[in-house]
């Protein structure tokens, strides 16, 4: 589902209309035929369709007004940590070890990184970016960073890292973030 129920509740809403207007209808037609059916009859057709109408018109002010929705919580928060990770980290091999929680892997890129700027096969830049994505990745790992690597990463994360820690860190637990990161792995693949 991966409108999160944005679609759906658009559906939900057209449909309702158009049972609104059935209904509406239904009501037109029975007084338009109302000498050809008994009093009883009449009655209790129109009953039933006013109830139904009811009905539709509470969910239609229900949904319209936002309180009833297929967009729920947990997909909102799916969304805005999809969206954090996606910021945060621009490296898919970062995301993948990362995702598949693979701390030795992200050291060992590392090492590879800081050789490669020393010799000069990687440029600065890119090279602060990817660092700073192993280092968050690391951190929320659980794995403990030097206190060279706390200073670098306090000097380089930028907002997208933070906005990350910071909703991976509301969501709580740990595996529904790297769930996420691995779904987002998969999806680019």
């Amino acid at each position: 589902m991966a409108s999160r129920g944005t679609t759906e509740t658009s559906k939900l809403k057209q449909n309702l209309e158009e049972q609104l207007d059935r209904l509406m209808q239904q009501l037109q037609d029975l007084e338009e035929c109302r000498e050809e059916l008994d009093a009883d009859e009449y009655e209790e057709t129109k009953k039933e369709t006013l109830e139904q109408l009811n009905e539709i018109n509470d969910s239609l002010k229900k949904i319209m007004s936002g309180d009833m929705t297929l967009v729920d919580e947990l997909s909102g928060m799916q969304l805005a940590i999809q969206a954090a990770i996606s910021q945060a980290f621009k490296t898919p091999e970062v995301i993948r070890m990362f995702a598949k929680k693979q701390p030795r892997q992200l050291r060992t890129r590392l090492a590879e990184m800081d050789r490669d700027l020393i010799v000069g096969k990687l440029g600065r830049d890119l090279y602060v970016q990817q660092k700073v994505e192993i280092l968050t990745a690391l951190r929320k790992l659980g794995e403990k960073l030097t206190p060279d690597d706390e200073t670098f990463l306090s000097a380089n994360a930028g907002a997208a890292l933070s906005q990350f820690e910071k909703v991976s860190t509301d969501l709580g637990s740990g595996d529904k973030v790297f769930a996420l990161a691995n779904f987002e792995v998969e999806k680019a693949k």
